[in-house]
């Protein structure tokens, strides 16, 4: 095969042509998005035409070959074509500072500081080329770094003061601000907290406070890094736990630990990990950061001078019809278990006018529904409805679990308005909206009642957000509702400081024919496009760009939502009996490229419906969903993790039960935790930070089977019970690797660790990759998941093809 050349390309297509092998009848194409030594190329077409056009964004290299085909066989192949690029994504980043770093190390002192995305000019076998950097110690030139964005002086002490110069072409362009080590005299520094004071429920339960999940962002422009904490009550519950909560409450702080406002949730929004996802992010592109979350009547910011002292409180503005209608921020909407009785009286009461019941889809009586035989007419009156109540919740629900205590169902909000509300980086309220989907009822719809396990304002009040550049330059906001039955996603963009909707998502409910027996977990939504989307949400999401246009797409779970709101797919499979059904519902998920010699993006995900679920875990191709492999399990298996924890393999592992190659190929390396991963040793391979597994406490110890227990961080704790994870996971200044966010034991501070091992590995901060930054703001959703950079980070990656 020869003369493989280019024929015309432009934004969103190549044509490539080649010359004629008069031996040959047909012509195989192939395709791959790096041209790695053992890339296994995807075949896209057959021909007898001597061109081909590829539909693919160019703002990428493609990389393609042609085989001639005589019968049926490959008798020659053409050298590799790489093409060029025709379209350019200017993609929205932070103008981050410097960064830098000063740490004190056993001998000497530890510097580390940022390399920016646009300094980047090429690569070389250990890491990319571009910007140098001088180390000025007192003032003093010390030395200049080339390889790297680290250097350790042996011969530094606490009281020398250091700051790094940028150059480009020879020439100094830009000095840091003077730094010495901190004031820890270790590897980490602390930033100060102002705890909430202690509470007492309505039920008389006393609750304290501790810090748990963390975002970051610039909220003045400064180019450093402000630190978002929320705050979490000793009672914070699980949407499926019933009883009061505290309220939650999300600080903005300085590094130094100024308080520069507190956003009081108020008591109609419970706490919890399902509840409150707070996306920082900059939303308008002004280079500050605003942040994004649901609110309700009583939600109030709290502004703090710089002595700490409260300066002032405001309520958010509700909408004026909703002040017509009667609601105030006076209101509280929590449930006793008084009034859930009188809910349940009411709901029994208009039966007979529920629009499932109308259009005869349920029954139409509810005796019918419990399965006993008909002893009162409809429409029901009040003594009627009461009986019905009582025998719903003493011998109805009892009957499907012993756990159903409906009697002392208290704590949870059913009712009352659901606000989205953006907020500046300073705390000032931009603008509010109605939550887009409201709850409609109880759950009831929802299929919260339809389980053995009875658990009104569950699956309804399941939420996940996250942050997505769907036009590939812009972030735009996502907002869901639901995944175990309906599934409902909303994008926004707030270019213009105020809400706009880009598109909407919504699966419909799942169709059950017994509101109080059935599995709505296992059929498809109403809506006959997005139907599919129905029970195959995780507990949190993903955003990146999976099927190569440039645009970041929503990694929902078992389904991905494209970057126009379209539905790019929904994975099934087949049981061992043969039944095709959907993948489902899963607790942990990895999107990154995990088998780098595979073109595209791969998605690691485990799945919770055991026995009902095709696979228990499964390695998908993010761009097509298609099973790469995996395995079926009778139980859930709980949680899942990728990295690069056996350098000797290529790929990062994979590991559930057993740890595996991308291949699918059993290891016999030792396997490791599942509760979160971080990139802290300077060979870019992966480590573990286990919440609980190691020594029985919440530590947070890091450790890889290469070199064991790597670090054990002091006076801290991890957050979430068993689920062990950090504040944060993120990297926030230094080089490229990440540092650890912490919570002190007493939740007086946020202590963040460093590593200071030297690194000769040149990297840009990963703050300037999209889909690690917009990885790092919806961490904080539900169950915490560590974010990727797009492309194949580990010991091994390819860093002709990291830009």
């Amino acid at each position: 095969m020869t003369g493989l050349r280019i024929k015309d390309f432009d934004k969103e297509h190549v044509t490539i042509q080649w010359d004629g092998d008069p031996y040959a009848n047909s012509y195989r194409i192939y395709w791959a998005d790096k041209d790695t030594k053992g890339m296994k190329y995807k075949r896209l077409s057959e021909t007898k035409e001597t061109e081909y056009t590829l539909e693919r964004s160019t703002h990428v290299a493609h990389y393609l070959k042609v085989a001639s085909i005589s019968g049926d066989q490959e008798v020659s192949i053409s050298s590799v074509l790489k093409t060029p690029i025709g379209k350019t994504f200017h993609e929205q980043l932070e103008k981050l500072s410097r960064g830098l770093v000063v740490v004190k190390r056993q001998k000497g002192i530890f510097l580390a500081w940022r390399l920016m995305k646009n300094e980047v000019s090429g690569f070389c076998s250990t890491g990319l080329t571009g910007a140098d950097f001088l180390v000025y110690k007192n003032g003093e030139l010390l030395t200049t770094v080339t390889d790297s964005t680290n250097f350790v002086d042996e011969k530094g002490t606490s009281e020398d003061k250091y700051s790094i110069g940028v150059l480009e072409n020879g020439v100094e362009v830009e000095r840091t601000k003077e730094m010495s080590a901190f004031r820890s005299g270790a590897n980490y520094i602390d930033l100060p907290l102002q705890k909430p004071s202690d509470g007492t429920t309505p039920a008389g339960e006393v609750f304290s406070y501790h810090a748990n999940d963390m975002s970051i962002g610039d909220v003045d422009g400064d180019g450093e890094y402000e630190y978002f904490v929320k705050w979490d009550p000793s009672n914070s519950k699980d949407v499926s736990q019933k009883g009061y909560t505290g309220n939650c409450y999300i600080d903005c702080y300085k590094l130094e630990g100024r308080l520069l406002w507190r956003l009081d949730m108020g008591v109609n929004i419970r706490a919890g990990a399902h509840y409150t996802q707070f996306m920082v992010y900059d939303f308008n592109g002004d280079g500050k950061v605003e942040m994004a979350v649901k609110t309700a009547p009583g939600t109030k910011m709290i502004y703090f001078d710089e002595q700490g002292n409260v300066e002032k409180e405001i309520y958010i503005t509700m909408p004026g019809c909703d002040i017509d209608s009667g609601y105030s921020n006076r209101d509280d909407y929590r449930l006793s278990a008084e009034g859930y009785y009188k809910h349940l009286v009411t709901v029994f009461m208009n039966w007979h006018n529920h629009p499932m019941v109308i259009e005869k889809t349920w029954p139409q009586t509810l005796e019918e529904c419990f399965g006993i035989e008909k002893k009162y007419q409809y429409p029901l009156i009040r003594e009627d409805a009461m009986k019905l109540v009582d025998y719903f919740l003493d011998v109805y629900a009892l009957s499907r679990s012993e756990r159903n205590d409906l009697r002392h169902f208290e704590g949870f909000i059913i009712d009352g308005p659901e606000y989205l509300t953006m907020f500046s980086g300073l705390g000032e309220e931009l603008e509010t909206i109605p939550f887009p989907y409201p709850r409609e009822d109880d759950g009831l719809v929802w299929g919260d009642y339809s389980m053995r396990r009875i658990e009104p304002a569950n699956r309804v009040d399941r939420f996940l957000s996250g942050v997505a550049y769907l036009d590939g330059e812009r972030p735009y906001l996502i907002v869901c509702r639901g995944y175990y039955t309906r599934a409902t996603i909303v994008a926004y963009d707030f270019f213009e400081n105020r809400f706009r909707e880009y598109f909407n998502v919504d699966s419909g409910h799942v169709r059950m024919n017994n509101p109080f027996m059935d599995n709505a977990h296992g059929g498809g939504g109403s809506d006959p496009v997005y139907g599919r989307l129905a029970g195959q949400g995780n507990h949190s999401l993903s955003t990146a760009d999976v099927d190569g246009d440039g645009y970041q797409e929503i990694i929902y779970g078992a389904a991905v939502i494209d970057h126009d709101g379209s539905l790019l797919y929904s994975s099934f499979g087949y049981l061992p009996d043969g039944t095709y059904t959907k993948l489902g519902h899963g607790d942990a998920m990895h999107v990154a490229d995990i088998d780098p010699d595979r073109p595209g993006l791969e998605i690691f995900q485990v799945f919770e419906g055991a026995k009902h679920a095709p696979f228990g875990y499964a390695l998908r191709d993010a761009e097509t969903g298609e099973v790469i492999f995996g395995e079926y399990a009778e139980t859930d298996l709980g949680r899942c993790m990728v990295g690069d924890v056996n350098p000797k393999v290529r790929g990062l592992q994979t590991w559930v039960t057993k740890m595996q190659s991308v291949k699918g190929e059993v290891l016999p390396d030792k396997l490791l935790g599942t509760n979160f991963s971080i990139r802290w040793l300077p060979d870019m391979s992966t480590q573990i930070i286990d919440g609980v597994d190691l020594f029985g406490n919440h530590a947070g110890v890091i450790n890889d089977n290469t070199h064991g227990i790597i670090f054990i961080p002091e006076g801290v704790a991890t957050n979430n019970g068993t689920k062990g994870n950090p504040c944060l996971v993120a990297d926030i200044f230094g080089d490229w690797r990440e540092e650890l966010l912490l919570r002190t034991s007493d939740s007086s501070a946020i202590r963040i660790f460093v590593n200071t091992d030297l690194t000769n590995h040149k990297l840009y901060t990963l703050m300037h990759d999209i889909q690690y930054r917009t990885g790092i703001t919806w961490q904080n959703n539900c169950y915490n998941q560590p974010c990727y950079p797009k492309f194949y980070f580990a010991s091994d990656t390819d860093w002709e093809y990291v830009l």
